[in-house]
């Protein structure tokens, strides 16, 4: 699986996170999460597996908590993995990141989940303000 983004040290010992992220497009726009905290960034929905969870069914609970919305019609685009410390979690981890497209049916409710919320930008926008190099790529790549 290709690495994006800073490569891991040697020293440091990483926890895989594997995690299930989506491109969510309607028109020119793109839906991203604005993550206030621990640090501001804007992200594609999405997050970690859980165990038991298939990277769709992660997909679908995911997205519904950081946007509100309810998804429609995945499809996997790819993946990448990359090597971050998450402040959140106190831990350096090894993410593998599940990237899908998936068109956004339905707005549920506000984001469940606490200091996210939804941010419409336009494609150019969205692959500027995206904070890690993965996302940024996928989305380069999605609206080439």
């Amino acid at each position: 699986m290709r690495r994006i983004g800073t490569p891991p040290d040697p020293k440091r010992r990483y926890t895989l996170r594997p995690g299930a992220y989506a491109i969510l497009p309607r028109g020119s726009s793109v839906l991203l999460t604005f993550q206030s905290a621990p640090e501001p960034e804007f992200q594609l929905p999405g997050g970690g597996i859980d165990p038991g969870e298939s990277p769709l069914q992660a997909l679908y609970r995911e997205v519904v908590e950081e946007t509100g919305w309810r998804i429609a019609a995945p499809r996997r685009l790819g993946a990448f993995r990359r090597f971050t410390y998450m402040p959140e979690y106190n831990l350096w981890a090894e993410k593998m990141c599940h990237i899908f497209v998936a068109r956004p049916a339905l707005r549920l409710s506000d984001p469940i989940e606490p200091d996210h919320s939804v941010a419409w930008l336009a494609a150019r926008d969205a692959v500027a303000a995206v904070y890690n190099d993965g996302d940024r790529a996928f989305l380069r790549h999605y609206f080439a």
